[in-house]
């Protein structure tokens, strides 16, 4: 037997998110000014009510294992959550916390998928999400959105995608990367199709708290009892309280799916963090006026970089519903050159903007969209401004 990688490790490509932003670290580091439009995460530090919990739980020596689903009260507070914002009602039992809406996911994928299934897969999407399914054994089956709709998929549009194979579809509102969110209508048809042809529906969340104009957020799992019981919704408290270095995700779904769940986590992760399970009930439990203000912050940075990158020519951007993203359109600058290096697509563009601007901008081919790249307004509008001035700066200087 060689000493060899396994195959399925192998065919894991890295994240291109967190390869940039570790980049533009790196860079900072060394002494750099670099404006990071890169990294998924608010620049809000996490409210002080909650980092209070966390050192109550330290001082109450909580420090144990804790059931695996995680503690009986946080999962009653999320019930809670649940039925009072979004409608839905589950028991603690049908409610799991794991180390991140990332690991709530997976392990999903994990609990519904067998080798060969189809996952149904909107894109532009998550860079993580097509590496997951392949990760679980299943394969994405990509149905692209088109821009001048805002990117949103309607059943419509997946129905020709349907096949005997279709296990589920993943379906991410507010999104990353696009900023769209799905409206009610569309959610609806989305439901009948999963209801009609039987595949579970993953709705990721996270991002429901950071919505603008007036927007709605629906969980899917709302619109009635079929559609619920084929629904793992998960979320939360990374994007909406500022606690990405908390790892604290959640599902809520079937009885059967989440103990298939819990059982995958049992063997590959244990517990997630009892601190920080601790913290959560307490973000759970208040908070309302620290979101609006980081709500209202965020709206006004959204505004201000559609208006900048707009007014850069060859740049065009759709006014973001929600999240914390803009997707530029660079197809106006593609085929030019910069020191003799052609734009062929994003990731010339992103490597070409950070090595010569100091700018770090996701390319979108990671999201499978290739002639964009994906700007983060989880910046100071000071940066902003100068990080689309140095844009700016970089395409007035393109040739061809």
């Amino acid at each position: 037997m060689s000493l060899t990688l396994s195959t399925r490790a192998m065919a894991i490509l890295p994240s291109v998110t967190l390869a940039i932003d570790a980049k533009a670290k790196a860079l900072q580091a060394s002494g750099v000014n670099v404006i990071g439009f890169g990294a998924g995460e608010p620049d809000f530090p996490t409210p002080s009510y909650i980092c209070e919990a966390a050192k109550v739980a330290l001082d109450r020596g909580m420090t144990r294992y804790t059931p695996v689903a995680g503690t009986l009260e946080l999962r009653k507070k999320i019930a809670e959550k649940l039925q009072k914002e979004n409608g839905l009602t589950y028991s603690p039992a049908e409610i799991i916390v794991s180390g991140g809406a990332k690991q709530s996911l997976y392990h999903a994928l994990c609990a519904i998928i067998n080798l060969g299934d189809e996952v149904l897969l909107p894109a532009p999407c998550w860079v993580s999400y097509p590496e997951m399914i392949r990760m679980a054994g299943g394969i994405p089956i990509l149905v692209h959105g088109e821009e001048k709709n805002n990117f949103v998929v309607t059943a419509d549009m997946l129905a020709p995608y349907v096949t005997s194979r279709t296990k589920a579809l993943i379906l991410n509102s507010p999104n990353n990367p696009t900023g769209n969110v799905t409206p009610r209508a569309a959610l609806q048809g989305i439901a009948k199709l999963a209801v009609d042809k039987q595949f579970y529906v993953i709705s990721d969340e996270i991002y429901e708290k950071l919505i603008y104009d007036g927007q709605e957020h629906v969980s899917i799992a709302s619109l009635g009892n079929q559609i619920k019981a084929q629904t793992i919704v998960v979320n939360g408290v990374s994007k909406s309280y500022a606690m990405t270095g908390w790892r604290i995700g959640y599902a809520a779904g079937a009885k059967d799916v989440i103990d298939a769940m819990v059982s995958y986590q049992s063997h590959s992760a244990s517990n997630p963090n009892s601190i920080a399970q601790f913290a959560t009930i307490a973000a759970l439990s208040g908070g309302e006026e620290y979101l609006t203000e980081m709500v209202e912050e965020f709206d006004e940075r959204r505004k201000l970089m559609h208006k900048l990158v707009n007014e850069i020519p060859g740049l065009r951007a759709n006014m973001p519903e929600g999240a914390f993203y803009a997707m530029v359109n660079i197809s106006g600058v593609v085929g030019k050159k910069y020191k003799g290096r052609v734009i062929d697509g994003s990731m010339a563009f992103a490597e070409l903007l950070l090595d010569n601007k100091n700018v770090a901008v996701v390319p979108a081919k990671a999201f499978e969209a290739d002639m964009h790249v994906r700007l983060s307004y989880a910046q100071s509008r000071e940066a902003i401004v100068e990080g689309l001035k140095r844009i700016a700066e970089f395409v007035s200087e393109l040739e061809g």
